[in-house]
């Protein structure tokens, strides 16, 4: 039994959902790894599935019936992981923008190094990211800055989607409170985790962009990220 899982949501997912569970079972640190699978056309959870038969004890698969977020898809599987008893969830992409090699280095931040929530950070060190277009870059880097100015978060990469959470950080949170779905739902995570005192430390990472498939990016989750942010700096923490 792992005391680590890692959370992989994916909708089409199919090139990529293979060789990133792979790679994550080939660390040399344990993990188990939970996909939350919105119902892909494309057949991702039939491979899961299949790979489930060699992996019995490691691997795990929560077939949802529609696509209703990345927000409520890791809310998904933070109750999963509670349930189960796991002491560290750890969120991440399925398409290798976070490599796996540093699922080690964000598990030790909350193990080893007393953090609550450790955050792979593309910003706290300058800005670490290859293959995206220079207005994705500005659009992350400069979204990271006006939460920061906003709420007043201590906090580089507000928006980043590799974080490690230790299970009392999720069992504090009230997830059934947490209100965005889309890019703001990372944002809401830290905001609430930081006016909760837990304390926060940001793993410098490289975020790569995907190779294969396709990004899941929209204009309607910025405006969520954009008006989100507003509304948590006014309402704060739900009683």
């Amino acid at each position: 039994m792992s005391d680590a899982l890692v959370i992989i949501p994916t909708y089409n997912e199919k090139e990529n959902v293979e060789a990133i569970i792979r790679a994550v079972f080939n660390q040399k640190k344990s993990f188990h790894i939970l996909i939350v699978d919105d119902n892909s056309p494309d057949g991702t959870s039939k491979i899961v599935s299949n790979l489930i038969h060699e992996f019995p004890t490691q691997l795990f698969i929560e077939n949802r019936t529609e696509k209703n977020g990345i927000g409520t898809a890791y809310i998904h599987g933070f109750k999963w992981a509670i349930e189960k008893k796991y002491d560290y969830i750890i969120e991440m992409d399925a398409d290798f923008s976070h490599n796996p090699k540093d699922l080690v280095r964000l598990y030790n931040a909350c193990k080893k190094e007393g953090a609550d929530v450790s955050i792979g950070s593309r910003y706290s060190k300058g800005v670490n990211v290859v293959n995206w277009p220079m207005k994705r870059v500005l659009l992350s880097y400069f979204a990271s800055k006006y939460v920061r100015f906003i709420t007043g978060i201590p906090i580089h990469d507000t928006t980043a989607g590799f974080v490690c959470y230790k299970r009392n950080v999720l069992e504090t949170l009230q997830l059934d409170k947490i209100k965005f779905v889309g890019y703001a739902f990372q944002i809401e995570m830290k905001f609430k985790a930081w006016k909760h005192k837990f304390n926060i430390k940001e793993v410098s990472v490289i975020f790569t962009d995907r190779t294969l498939g396709e990004s899941k990016m929209s204009g309607s989750i910025v405006y969520e990220a954009l008006f989100g942010v507003l509304k948590l700096r006014i309402n704060g923490i739900p009683k």
